[in-house]
């Protein structure tokens, strides 16, 4: 391919510097007049489509992302508005657009790994399915059997009964027959002893008795003839024409019908952005925000608190560990309602609806509190100690101890490993987009991981923050947590080289335990393990 379509590209090979006076979009180069005429007589590129140079020139972009050495800068003097790529790499693994590569990277492996799920499930779906419909064949096969084998012994049965009934007729006339034989016999041996023996009149007198008799036994027999007693009695069957047809007229046992319905897998997708956007993360940072103390609360009825959380209408509330119980207050600071025998309480944290999550640590389960009814809604038992609690798009994501981090999905309570690094039993957990913080009090360290587990980087500096317990995060990604032997709130950079001291005993803490950053009102709620909390504003 000719790299200048001002000079023809068969002359360039030749050695020759010749003026291109068309382009060929086949050849991809340009052509003297002299090859132009070559190439349009050819039989391999007369059908070529060609168009002169200044036209084709129109067509070539002004602009195009492509980074040139210095000799080839020289080549490029349509190009307009070069930019030295000194200026475009600079701060480049910290701009915008590295960043939205590796979130979008991230939420394809997710994709894939929901897909996946999604699939599996499919799997499981089909093969129960298979079973439910194996049973259902089996099962009408054994109605439709139950029902042959009923018609079966009914005409069996009714065989029996017709084949009785017309027995007992013959039976009956056979009976009758014998006795009127006997009868018969008796007259012969009557008629031959006066035939011997009896006088004239005698004899006369008797036959006509016996006349009488013979007439009434002739009757007996011409009734008989004319009331079809005598007839030749025979049984018969006659199947029923649907049983004779329903090897023809039924061919299948029934049809396997396959549906398709619309997938509610949500694929993850990145809203439309720019092209190479530089843009540095945002510029609110660890040094320049204030804090402006709202309202001290009332904790003293607490004894232990492991928790606190704000809540929707600026409510807050607190779990008491020893206690079992939590305490919600309203925005004044005054107590609203407490709810206690939910078992142990450890973490809370809000899940939409109305609701909290509550964690229980050796409790092995999960309870949801009803805000409104103020009540127990259902427990969710899991296999596993629990400790800090974050709740993210239908799911928790807890501090399971020796299981790591672990997430349970709330509408089918289905449990996932996130990372399997063990945890200490104090270990509080936070989430911003696709990134997770979690703090070890053991080794006084804050962790910053994916949500696959991969560790992003940690921080550990004893002389500043020591036995870390609450965490929470702000949408800058700044992240906020309590120094229980501190004695202090500090804060972390978003990447983890930074830190700030927010606050210490100076504002009243002393063994903070818990805090929690709410995103929507930029307020943070900070708890005292006895006695006191701290509600402040944060610019």
């Amino acid at each position: 391919m000719a790299t200048n379509s001002s000079n023809c590209g068969v002359g360039e090979n030749l050695q020759i510097n010749e003026q291109s006076v068309v382009w060929c979009f086949k050849c991809d180069e340009g052509l003297c007049e002299e090859c132009t005429n070559h190439h349009a007589v050819s039989n391999a590129s007369k059908s070529h489509e060609t168009v002169s140079i200044a036209e084709y020139k129109s067509y070539r972009p002004k602009d195009h992302d492509c980074p040139c050495c210095q000799k080839c800068v020289n080549s490029h003097n349509d190009c307009k508005s070069l930019t030295d790529i000194n200026e475009l790499i600079k701060n480049i693994k910290t701009s915008n657009a590295f960043y939205e590569f590796e979130q979008t990277l991230l939420e394809v492996v997710q994709n894939i790994k929901q897909l996946r799920t999604n699939r599996r499930e499919n799997l499981t779906l089909l093969e129960n399915k298979k079973r439910e419909i194996e049973a259902e064949i089996k099962q009408s096969r054994i109605h439709i059997n139950h029902h042959l084998d009923k018609l079966q012994d009914d005409l069996i049965k009714e065989l029996v009964r017709v084949e009785q009934k017309e027995n007992r007729k013959i039976e009956k006339l056979l009976t009758t027959l014998k006795k009127k034989e006997s009868d018969i016999i008796e007259v012969q041996e009557n008629i031959a002893t006066i035939k011997q023996h009896a006088p004239e009149l005698q004899t006369f007198l008797t036959m006509k008795n016996i006349e009488k008799d013979i007439a009434v036994e002739e009757f007996f027999f011409q009734s008989i003839a004319t009331s079809g007693s005598t007839n030749q009695v025979n049984i018969s069957f006659q199947i029923n024409k649907s049983l004779q047809e329903i090897s023809a007229i039924v061919q299948n046992f029934g049809e396997i019908n396959v549906s398709s319905d619309p997938c509610d897998f949500p694929i993850q997708k990145r809203k439309d952005r720019q092209a190479q956007i530089m843009v540095t993360f945002p510029t609110r940072n660890i040094d320049n925000l204030t804090l402006k103390l709202q309202k001290r609360i009332n904790t003293a009825g607490l004894s232990n608190v492991h928790s606190c959380a704000l809540l929707p209408g600026d409510k807050m509330v607190f779990s008491c560990t020893k206690q079992y119980k939590i305490k919600v207050f309203k925005s004044d600071g005054s107590k609203d309602f407490q709810i206690k025998k939910i078992g142990p309480t450890f973490n809370v944290v809000f899940i939409g609806d109305d609701s909290i999550a509550v964690t229980s640590g050796f409790g092995n389960q999960i309870n949801i509190i009803d805000l409104k009814k103020h009540k127990l809604k259902k427990s969710i038992q899991i296999d596993s100690y629990n400790s800090g609690v974050v709740y993210k798009d239908g799911h928790l994501i807890y501090c399971a101890g020796s299981k790591g981090l672990q997430m349970i999905r709330l509408n089918d309570e289905t449990i996932t490993n996130v990372s399997n690094s063990e945890l200490r039993d104090y270990a509080y957990v936070t989430a911003l987009g696709d990134k997770l913080f979690y703090t070890d009090y053991r080794y006084h360290r804050v962790t910053c991981c994916d949500n696959h587990g991969i560790i992003l980087w940690t921080f550990e500096d004893s002389s500043v923050l020591m036995y870390p317990l609450g965490i929470s995060v702000d949408n800058d990604g700044n992240v906020y947590v309590a120094g229980n032997y501190t004695h202090n709130v500090v804060i972390i950079s978003p990447d983890g080289q930074r830190y700030r001291q927010l606050l210490s005993s100076d504002d009243g803490l002393k063994n903070p335990w818990d805090l929690h950053y709410d995103t929507s009102t930029n307020k943070l709620l900070v708890a005292n393990r006895f006695n006191e909390a701290f509600l402040f504003d944060i610019k």
